[in-house]
């Protein structure tokens, strides 16, 4: 089958068939792998392996010849579900609230391949006047990557639950407005924006605390009870399925670069500062992917956590099991929550 006409048949599958698997032995293995990140520390295994060409040298060594690998930016869970859905992207990544809603849009069509990294989220402001959550007025504006459907958001309503009741967990959502993080971060700074709120991960929000105008407010490991995954990487069943050596390759990739990262810390942080251009000395980036609060790893964490409020709240429909009904079984054997 050719590439136009793969193409236009995993378009018709995702539109007419919610991502449906298609016969694993329907036609070879893909030459080209497309994958979207985004903007943050959250992401840094991703940039790994692109910068060390990581997939192709897994897919080279399972016997797949040289492949194409192409990799995309994009700004929020929203931007890579509907890059997933349109088939613009093979694989994304994103928080774990925007794959679980991706999860159950698709009736299970769409799982996590891993975990990417363990972080807290804070929710940083400059308003003087704000203490706790409760001291957010219509004057304030919170800042979050997609409104409604991003991990910072559900965090947000999680808090809101526990602090104004089950009922009212939707209370603060009037006030949050999107916007990447970098866009959040430097409206937070100016002091000028109407944004005075920015629920955010690192190393922005690291960033924003050496301003002596910034303080947390809420911070996310709190609000979960421990620490949780905080991103995720995510692929079709039918990619899964009709891929198995590139999928393997791929993961090979994954696992390849989460060790890099933890046993070379300071030039993985090299990379990661190079790649994103930020003014950040490599002290302090390093001093961020060092916290303790922070780990790479591919094993998901405290997922049904988010999972049982999504459902309870009617974000989803249907509830996982488990949380290894969110996942490819790749990662099954780990000791995941």
């Amino acid at each position: 089958m050719g590439k136009s006409m793969y193409t236009f048949v995993a378009i018709t599958a995702l539109a007419l068939v919610g991502l449906a698997a298609v016969p694993f032995n329907a036609a070879a293995e893909v030459k080209e792998v497309r994958l979207a990140k985004q903007y943050g520390l959250g992401y840094l295994p991703l940039i790994i392996m692109e910068k060390q060409h990581l997939i192709e040298k897994h897919a080279k060594a399972a016997g797949l010849g040289d492949i194409k690998v192409t990799w995309a930016t994009l700004g929020g869970g929203s931007a890579t579900n509907d890059a997933l859905l349109s088939g613009s992207v093979d694989y994304i990544s994103s928080g774990v609230a925007p794959m679980i809603l991706l999860w159950d849009k698709s009736k299970g069509a769409v799982k996590g391949v891993s975990a990417l990294i363990s972080s807290p989220n804070y929710l940083n402001t400059n308003n003087p006047a704000v203490k706790t959550i409760r001291d957010f007025t219509a004057k304030d504006r919170i800042a979050l990557p997609a409104v409604k459907v991003s991990i910072q958001a559900i965090i947000l309503q999680m808090a809101a639950a526990k602090e104004f009741g089950q009922n009212n967990f939707s209370k603060l959502d009037k006030l949050t407005v999107t916007m990447k993080h970098p866009d959040a971060m430097a409206a937070l700074l100016s002091g000028k924006s109407e944004v005075t709120g920015h629920l955010t991960s690192p190393p922005f929000m690291f960033q924003e605390l050496d301003d002596k105008r910034v303080r947390t407010v809420l911070n996310s490991y709190t609000v979960l009870g421990g620490p949780h995954t905080f991103n995720v990487f995510a692929t079709t069943k039918a990619f899964h399925d009709k891929n198995p050596k590139i999928y393997a390759a791929v993961f090979a990739a994954q696992e390849e670069a989460t060790t890099y990262i933890n046993k070379n810390r300071r030039a993985a942080a090299e990379i990661y500062r190079e790649a994103s251009k930020t003014k950040e000395s490599l002290d302090d980036l390093l001093k961020e992917i060092n916290q303790p609060t922070v780990s790479y790893t591919v094993t998901p964490h405290n997922i049904t956590r988010f999972s049982d409020f999504m459902y309870h709240t009617g974000t989803i429909k249907s509830r996982p099991r488990d949380w290894k009904d969110l996942f490819f079984p790749n990662v099954h054997a780990t000791k995941g929550s």
